[in-house]
């Protein structure tokens, strides 16, 4: 069977773009669960990578969801089964969430289901104001499992979160926005422009440093405050150590812009 590529990547300028392209409405099916992994490993053989986008291709749909016409197969197969079918929709999804670098997800059109869940896993999420998302599983019978009920509760509280999959009623731009799900809204079609300025924006800091910040938020955001404030202190010692943070005070101190290394 021919190879369609149906998640492209590019890397340019220390920005990495991933574009999920499965028309008419790019649902996570198994294709595009294997090439995610893919160019994941791409992303992460690549040392200049420093931001990382992630949208998908044309108006309609960001994502619309998972591959609903596969269920059948898991159904009554036993719980270990669909336990398993479950972890591996997550795999990809961990995997974007635990790039040590800023992650940007620009939504372009719906994102349902699975195309929510693939927003949740991304640090920051810009929407453009036609958009749709939400988690409509429950009207099928079932629930989120490829890490909706665990993303969206940590983001936007236990009780909203709820409130979302309980329901299964999606959200406008203006609504995710209200509640932190989203973090920008901007018109129709502005998404990308959106984000590749706000990418070459972080991608002028140095690399150790946002790594480092992104891991001293993540890490403590599970910890009691004492132990996040030891979290932090942890990753500001080895901050203090890069070459980076010598450029960036000597920069200030001389009053000029710093060429960071990274």
């Amino acid at each position: 069977m021919e190879y369609k590529e149906k998640v492209s990547l590019t890397i340019e300028d220390q920005i990495a773009i991933l574009i999920i392209q499965n028309p008419p409405v790019n649902i996570l099916d198994a294709d595009v669960v294997e090439q995610l992994h893919r160019k994941i490993d791409e992303i992460e053989q690549t040392p200049t990578v420093k931001v990382v986008l992630i949208t998908g291709v044309g108006d309609k749909a960001f994502m619309a969801g998972g591959d609903i016409k596969s269920f059948p197969e898991w159904m009554g197969k036993g719980v270990d089964v669909a336990k398993t079918k479950s972890q591996w929709l997550q795999h990809p999804l961990n995997r974007i969430e635990g790039l040590p670098y800023p992650t940007i997800c620009i939504l372009n059109g719906v994102a349902l289901g699975g195309g929510c869940e693939l927003a949740l896993a991304c640090d920051i999420r810009i929407a453009e104001e036609h958009i749709k998302i939400g988690l409509p599983e429950i009207k099928l019978g079932l629930f989120p499992g490829a890490g909706g009920t665990q993303r969206l509760a940590r983001l936007v509280g236990k009780a909203k979160a709820k409130e979302i999959i309980f329901t299964g009623e999606p959200l406008t731009a203006e609504q995710a926005l209200s509640i932190g799900l989203v973090n920008i809204v901007v018109k129709k079609w502005y998404g990308l422009t959106t984000g590749l300025q706000l990418a070459k924006k972080i991608a002028n800091h140095s690399r150790q440093a946002l790594i480092y910040a992104k891991q001293s938020i993540d890490e403590g955001y599970e910890q009691s405050l004492s132990n996040a404030l030891e979290t932090e202190a942890h990753y500001f010692g080895r901050v203090f150590q890069t070459e980076d943070i010598k450029e960036g005070v000597a920069a200030f101190i001389e009053k000029r812009e710093p060429r960071f290394l990274e």
